[in-house]
């Protein structure tokens, strides 16, 4: 019998992928989702359990834990991380669950101005203290950014528009992650307690990721960096929600002094196969980054 496993935020990014591969590796794979539409049927279409849940209403989350033996959380740049992920901790330890992986944030951070940043911190500490079995993955930026509704119309006018000076990080696609959420869910020995950074294979600045792009798309694409108060207003006058203007106001004051910096293999060392390049990244979505 397969081992069983519960996937939160299903739908989401690093949820989507995280079911893929865990099927792939052979789980038994639970899927927890908002609501029932089109994106839980591609869920269930590939092999999924799918379950309804919200990990603000704690029974939802502790019957969706029944029978499983290691589970994944995650929560996007919303208000209530701390109070899900309570939530989370309590059914997980109702429920017996052996393994809780932890998606943080490389920003993770308890002197952060964003609230998220801290926020995150904390979570890390309260799963720590509840004594459950825990990995945290502090992903850098996801490069899936770059298609986000606030980044993609500048880039499809051949702008790579940021506030972060000469901050450096190692983008990282979901995809990617979701390779190491699958075996980590499958096979955690080892790595229980530990903290571990995922990043993509090359550190660089944004006029670097500006050139790598400008190749794999076959046009230019030039960096414009903009003081943060500049640009935490326009994405506000884009309608951006407020939770995450706050967060990205502090988020990337903390990038330009080098909280996102460094390089890892983890990926690679996880999963057998290295994390994609921004130019793969690129390649991959041409189609939407060019405006087709």
């Amino acid at each position: 019998m397969s081992k069983k496993v519960l996937v939160t935020g299903a739908t989401g990014d690093t949820g989507r992928a995280a079911v893929r591969e865990s099927i792939a590796l052979g789980l038994d794979v639970r899927a927890m989702v908002h609501t029932l539409d089109a994106r839980s049927d591609a869920l269930k279409a590939l092999g999924a359990e799918v379950v309804v849940g919200d990990l603000l209403q704690i029974d939802t989350v502790r019957d969706a834990m029944q029978g499983v033996e290691a589970a994944y959380l995650v929560w996007p740049v919303q208000p209530g991380l701390i109070n899900a992920t309570v939530n989370f901790a309590q059914a997980a330890k109702e429920s017996g669950v052996s393994t809780v992986i932890n998606l943080s944030q490389r920003s993770a951070n308890r002197e952060s101005s964003s609230d998220s940043c801290r926020d995150t911190f904390i979570v890390e500490e309260v799963l720590n203290w509840s004594g459950l079995p825990v990995i945290h993955l502090r992903p850098t930026y996801f490069l899936e950014w770059l298609l986000y509704p606030w980044q993609l119309p500048f880039l499809q006018q051949g702008v790579l528009r940021m506030p972060v000076g000469k901050g450096r990080h190692s983008p990282i696609a979901a995809d990617d992650q979701g390779r190491a959420i699958a075996v980590l869910l499958k096979d955690p020995q080892g790595h229980i307690g530990t903290t571990i950074n995922l990043s993509g294979p090359v550190e660089m600045d944004h006029q670097q990721m500006a050139a790598e792009l400008s190749e794999a798309l076959g046009r230019t694409i030039v960096f414009q960096d903009v003081p943060v108060d500049e640009y935490v207003q326009s994405i506000s006058e884009m309608g951006v929600p407020p939770y995450i203007v706050q967060h990205l106001d502090g988020a990337m004051r903390d990038y330009q002094n080098g909280r996102m910096a460094g390089a890892d293999n983890n990926i690679e060392q996880l999963t057998g196969r290295r994390s994609m390049t921004v130019g793969e990244f690129a390649r991959l979505h041409a189609d939407r980054l060019n405006g087709h």
